[in-house]
């Protein structure tokens, strides 16, 4: 457990993050596991870990790291080119998602990797998706998110945000490595940095890299792209 808290906390220091409870709560008390196939008696609070890390975050992690110590990989070089595979386990509980189950629907996808599920960024990230999931619909996208966080605890963010898209599980980080999406911390592991690539019939048609100045706006940003792109397609 501490070792999650750490990497948590390391998020939050990196991001500038502050917990996810300073804002506007809009899940329901007691909101139900069941849209995402969990028992929710395995789920773990993250309560009492938000005030943890606000309390904590800057102080030890400041102490422990260079400001070397994290450095994410150019993304950039996949533009117009294959999008790496890969086969992850889906929040929805029902086991693994591949690029290629991604790719056969024909929809075009939004891939975006985010650090940490129920920090303050990724949280109005996700918000913002869903706040367009009707403008996707209507251009023929899916949405997908990719974090190292645990299944249950990916559930658990999609529950209690009431997402209409699924989030895959990067255990390790390996698939955030191939995208160029790592972050790795000596010691802490690697999670992934906050990028987001669009992909129609497997390949990488764009690459948003400075997600994290204008996340509240992002979505919106990759509408525009969107658009832009399937007009010239």
């Amino acid at each position: 457990m501490m070792y999650s808290t750490m990497r948590d906390a390391i998020i939050l220091f990196l991001l500038s993050a502050r917990p996810a409870a300073s804002l506007s709560p809009v899940a329901r008390p007691g909101a139900s596991l069941r849209h995402h196939h969990l028992d929710p008696d395995r789920v773990q609070p993250v309560s009492s870990r938000r005030a943890f890390l606000s309390s904590v975050a800057v102080v030890t992690v400041a102490s422990s790291l260079s400001p070397s110590a994290a450095k994410a990989s150019d993304a950039g070089v996949l533009l117009g080119a294959s999008a790496p595979d890969f086969s992850l386990p889906n929040s929805e509980g029902k086991g693994n998602t591949s690029l290629g189950d991604l790719t056969s629907s024909g929809k075009w996808t939004v891939l975006y990797f985010y650090p940490g599920a129920f920090t303050s960024g990724c949280t109005l990230e996700a918000r913002g998706f869903q706040r367009d999931i009707s403008t996707y619909s209507k251009l023929n996208a899916q949405v997908v998110g990719v974090s190292v966080d645990p299944v249950e605890k990916n559930a658990q963010f999609c529950s209690s945000e009431r997402l209409d898209f699924y989030m895959l599980t990067d255990k390790g980080g390996k698939v955030s490595k191939s995208y160029g999406t790592a972050l790795s911390v000596p010691g802490f592991g690697t999670f992934s940095n906050r990028q987001t690539y669009i992909i129609k019939d497997g390949i990488v048609r764009w690459v948003f890299q400075d997600v994290e100045s204008k996340v509240a706006r992002h979505s919106e940003e990759v509408i525009t792209k969107l658009m832009e792109l399937q007009r010239t397609a």
